[in-house]
């Protein structure tokens, strides 16, 4: 608050001081008041006048930039009056108390949202797991009978997006779902691989696994559901080839861990390869490929940063796709997990 927008909005009062003095002085003329008084008057008069302007303006000055320069940081601003101390003059109060009912408000309705929020994502939960429960039943019919295989693959195919469904209602919620352990990644690649077999199968891609036994520090189950996005991913948009593979392998860089799939398919547009783990982005290939929902990658991205891993994705289009799971090779939890 500048004191020239301060002044302003106290012109009226401005202008019946003066007139006030001005009235006050007409009666001392004409009650024929010394010279000496009238002067000791006006500098009295005006100097109490000043005081107590000043007095206002700068107790509501401090004020008021309280709350504008924390609201420039605050990301939540209806959190305002958590931050700022009450002041001691009445409309300043007043707009104190509104912005507490304001944040009081704002708050039982953020309390209300989540709660419904948190019902809702149970809801879509528990129904996930019923109904994968006939799903299952029906993935073990096919495999029991002589199945059209472009069944089987629609019956995959709707697995895989339940397990997305799932899996992004989860990723807000990673910490109280994930426990990280030593996980054998030799593991995890069998079970991402029998889970894709008959697409695999049926597509005659060869898959080629070189991890030796290294273990990594993460969660088992959101480990294997982010490798099998990225391998779900190459089988989509593998290349009407007769060399069609898919190589994983794991190394050790620096302080870190490396996990790698690569694939021989369409590759990624240069265009694009910035872009590919935003959400719903689909780019280029998804328009060429029905299906693409630009949701896999932006999950496991997510889950990603939730459990201190990063993934980097590298590609040339027309040649191959490399997704990379960098893990840090932390040696204090090795040698925790090692001793037990």
């Amino acid at each position: 608050m500048k004191l020239r927008d301060y002044l302003k909005d106290k012109i009226l009062i401005i202008v019946l001081v003066v007139l006030t003095y001005g009235i006050i002085t007409s009666f001392m003329i004409g009650f024929k008041i010394i010279d000496e008084f009238r002067w000791c008057f006006t500098v009295i008069y005006f100097l109490l006048f000043i005081v107590l302007f000043l007095y206002d303006y700068l107790r509501k000055f401090f004020f008021y930039k309280e709350i504008l320069s924390k609201l420039d940081v605050l990301e939540e601003k209806y959190l305002i009056c958590e931050l700022v101390s009450k002041p001691n003059f009445l409309d300043g109060e007043i707009l104190y108390q509104m912005l507490y009912d304001i944040n009081k408000s704002m708050n039982e309705n953020i309390r209300d949202y989540r709660s419904k929020i948190n019902d809702f994502k149970e809801y879509v939960e528990l129904w996930i797991h019923e109904v994968k429960i006939p799903l299952s039943a029906l993935i073990l019919y096919t495999h029991n009978k002589k199945t059209s295989k472009v069944l089987v693959g629609e019956i995959n195919k709707i697995d895989n997006y339940l397990e997305q469904i799932l899996y992004y209602i989860r990723s807000e919620n990673t910490e109280v779902d994930y426990i990280i352990k030593e996980v054998d990644l030799n593991k995890v690649i069998r079970d991402v691989m029998l889970k894709n077999k008959d697409v695999l199968l049926e597509k005659n891609i060869a898959i080629t696994s070189d991890v030796h036994n290294i273990r990594v520090l993460t969660d088992y189950k959101w480990l294997e559901f982010m490798m099998n996005q990225v391998v779900s991913n190459s089988m989509k948009y593998m290349k009407d080839v007769d060399d069609k593979k898919i190589e994983i392998k794991a190394y050790k860089q620096d302080k870190h861990i490396v996990l790698e799939i690569w694939d021989n398919g369409i590759g990624i547009p240069a265009s694009d390869i910035g872009r590919v783990l935003n959400k719903t982005f689909t780019g280029q290939n998804g328009r060429k490929v029905p299906g693409s929902t630009g949701m896999g990658l932006y999950i496991v991205s997510n889950l990603c940063k939730k459990l201190g891993h990063k993934i980097e994705i590298e590609s040339i289009e027309g040649e191959y796709t490399k997704v990379k799971f960098v893990f840090d090779n932390n040696l204090f939890y090795s040698e925790v997990y090692s001793k037990e």
